[in-house]
């Protein structure tokens, strides 16, 4: 037996360590050593944050994608006096996610990268958490079959997919989706910094701008893909696939104080919503402790200092990566897949000032219409789909068709 499961604590690996989800779970971690040890902490290539972790929370196992990077970490920590094992490689994640001692697996690597990890993680019938939401939208039902077919336990810690857990009734907090009784789902987006800014604002916001969220702190992406609301896009397909619902019976309600997360209907006409702070801690000390609850250092939600909550309809006119995904969640196989591809290219771009904001949904689209859709059913032909819709987008970028001049119209 592991030392953790001798001593009934639980060995956790973190996947994305030294982003703001990484960073989070950490600080409910610290909150509770008596039931939780840190057994993995990976991450690209972030030495100095990594290895602030390492000396504190002193894990069995570190790991950086970038070799160059895992050099340097195992010179410093083993400076330090640290035994911490450091290994590096996107094959060295995939060893980690399957290890005996990692009883639950924080899946926090943002894109594409974190997938094979995650479906290791599944296969190995981990608890995973997960926050990488393009894992589930680029590999859609092959990740759920790895999931029932490694008898893992599957918790979403996006704050909406995690409100939506929350609310259905105890005994369907399973994998066994849908369940009955269940009328419809309604997703809240916050709107991101350009809700009320007009059309022709938009084709000349900053990345400095689109990444100023005005209610959650989030990496570089996901603020832009919240500022566009593909964010909201990719999390209308997790949905999907996550609690076996049709596009049509998902709704998008724009929310901007952030304080309701999501909402399920029921047929008798109930409606359960979940509510707090927006803090990502909520919903990861949920998943690590589910079904119990753990204090998670969250401030307590005063509804009458909040004030009036404001619900509206998104406008897909301004902002169509929303409209692009519900296309995508309808047409499914390949399309998620491009999607997630051509939209990370794009995000790169408009974030090294190579693409105006307004490019990313229009480069996007463009990728969508030249792809030839076809079903995905190994690890491989995901991974092929989206080298070609990373390739499609590249090439787009490179004929200057959707510079930041103006010409992505």
């Amino acid at each position: 037996m592991t030392q953790g499961k001798e001593s009934g604590v639980q060995g956790v690996a973190i996947f994305g360590a030294t982003g703001s989800i990484g960073v989070s779970t950490l600080d409910v971690i610290a909150r509770h050593p008596e039931r939780f040890r840190v057994v993995v902490l990976a991450a690209h290539r972030n030495v100095d944050v990594l290895k602030a972790q390492c000396l504190q929370f002193k894990p069995q196992y570190a790991a950086l994608v970038d070799p160059v990077a895992a050099r340097q970490l195992k010179q410093e920590l083993t400076a330090a006096g640290l035994m911490t094992e450091v290994l590096s490689g996107a094959a060295a994640l995939d060893e980690l996610a399957a290890h005996p001692e990692v009883d639950t697996v924080m899946a926090a690597i943002v894109g594409a990268a974190g997938l094979s990890s995650t479906l290791v993680a599944a296969r190995s019938g981990k608890r995973i958490l997960l926050a990488n939401k393009e894992s589930l939208v680029m590999s859609g039902s092959l990740f759920m079959d790895a999931v029932h077919a490694g008898g893992a336990q599957l918790i979403p810690i996006d704050s909406e997919h995690n409100a939506i857990f929350q609310c259905l009734p105890m005994q369907s907090k399973s994998i066994d989706y849908p369940q009955p009784g269940i009328k419809r789902l309604l997703l809240t987006a916050s709107g991101g910094p350009f809700l009320r800014m007009p059309a022709s604002g938009l084709t000349v916001v900053t990345p400095e701008q689109a990444c100023a969220h005005p209610r959650w702190v989030m990496g570089r992406k996901i603020s832009v893909d919240s500022a566009t609301l593909m964010n909201k896009g990719l999390e209308l397909i997790e949905a999907c696939l996550l609690f076996g619902m049709s596009a049509s019976k998902i709704d998008i309600v724009v929310h901007p104080q952030s304080i309701v997360h999501s909402m399920v209907e029921y047929i008798d006409g109930s409606v359960l919503a979940q509510l707090g702070n927006p803090d990502m801690r909520t919903p990861i000390a949920y998943g690590l402790s589910w079904p119990e609850r753990l204090f998670a250092g969250v401030e307590s939600l005063d509804l009458v200092r909040a004030g009036a909550l404001e619900f509206e309809e998104p406008d897909e006119q301004r902002f169509p990566c929303l409209r692009l995904a519900r296309q995508v969640a309808v047409s499914g196989a390949s399309y998620p897949a491009v999607l997630n591809a051509a939209n990370e290219v794009a995000v790169a771009a408009f974030l090294n000032h190579q693409l105006s904001f307004t490019g990313i949904a229009a480069l996007v689209e463009s990728v969508l219409g030249a792809h030839c859709s076809t079903n995905v059913s190994t690890l491989e032909h995901v991974l092929d789909v989206d080298q070609w819709a990373r390739r499609a987008a590249q090439s787009n970028l490179d004929t200057h068709r959707f510079r930041v001049s103006g010409a992505e119209s």
